[in-house]
């Protein structure tokens, strides 16, 4: 079933351009209202009710934002490795040569990963360095990835194997062998955004104390449904949050997390372009975020046909990509 955007009767909406801080009154806040005249979106149960408390939340710290208003590295690695399960593991074998495997892993509390070697690959030389190289791929468009640099530990302590092989066992359902499971140290990581790009190195106390994104688990079922289910959204979303000199031809969502959603568009001379559009506001769950991008693109589309006026700063910052296609 099918609902508008806003119900029949009147509902106040907060534009983007809105700003809210703890100090803020409510009641001075000059707001916009939405109409039950406005388009609909093909998102069945989402709602723009909660937008007056979703941008009624703090503005998100610089301290919690990366660059382009995108999450740290430290943060984009913890939620790759949360999503996957499945790495190529570089370590020297027992005379001396480097060897890469495909391993499945789990990651504990603290991100390190936890691998299972079978009889023949665990014959790898402990207390060496050690890579795990770990990639996600995004809409079939971009592959971020990281690559975990440590070294290769068997745990000793029968308390703490323990709690590690009940890690195991939560990520992928069955019981394994104690004696196969391995922890790889954490002593640095090397992000990379996609092939070909340049990599950013993270500590370990930074990828240590970083948090995965708490929209990971949903992202890319979102997605998914918004490149299938709405188009034009996503084509006016470049379009007016987007500071352009043409009209967007195609475009694509790549992923979303809590700070915003990344976009791949294409010019009319053919050039493919990839840029970051911001929410409002930081979001934490995924109500939060289908409620955000609704009240995205019921501005977008009044700023459209010039019901409202663009009172927000346009995004400048595009990457050209060379290599990527769409």
């Amino acid at each position: 079933m099918t609902t508008h955007l806003v119900p029949t009767s009147t509902t106040l909406v907060l534009p983007p351009s809105t700003r809210l801080s703890k100090n803020n009154n409510n009641n001075n806040i000059a707001a916009q209202f939405c109409f039950p005249q406005t388009p609909r979106l093909r998102f069945s149960k989402w709602q723009c009710a909660a937008a007056v408390s979703l941008v009624s939340q703090p503005p998100i710290p610089q301290s919690e934002v990366g660059n382009n208003g995108k999450p740290f590295p430290a943060e984009v690695s913890r939620t790759i490795l949360e999503l996957s399960s499945v790495g190529t593991l570089s370590t020297p074998t027992q005379d001396g040569w480097p060897l890469g495997i495909a391993v499945r892993f789990a990651v504990d509390p603290h991100g390190s990963p936890l691998i299972f070697l079978n009889h023949s690959t665990s014959k790898f030389a402990l207390d060496s360095k050690s890579t795990l190289l770990v990639q996600l791929e995004q809409y079939g468009l971009r592959t971020p990835q990281c690559t975990i640099l440590g070294t290769l530990q068997k745990p000793q302590d029968a308390t703490a194997l323990k709690k590690l092989h009940s890690v195991w066992e939560k990520r992928f359902g069955h019981e394994v062998d104690e004696d196969r499971l391995f922890l790889l140290s954490v002593e640095r990581v090397l992000q990379i955004e996609d092939f070909a790009e340049d990599g950013i190195w993270v500590t370990s106390s930074e990828y240590k104390s970083a948090n995965p994104d708490p929209l990971r688990d949903f992202a890319e079922r979102m997605i998914d449904e918004i490149n299938t289910n709405n188009r034009e959204d996503i084509l006016r979303f470049c379009n007016i949050y987007i500071d352009l000199d043409f009209q967007v031809c195609d475009a694509k969502m790549l992923w979303v997390d809590r700070l915003g959603f990344d976009v791949r568009f294409r010019s009319p001379r053919n050039d493919v372009f990839e840029a970051r559009i911001p929410f409002p506001r930081e979001v934490t769950d995924e109500k939060g975020a289908k409620s955000s991008f609704n009240c995205m693109s019921q501005l977008a589309w009044e700023v459209e046909k010039n019901f409202h006026a663009a009172e927000f700063e346009k995004v400048k910052q595009l990457k050209k990509m060379e290599h990527g296609g769409l």
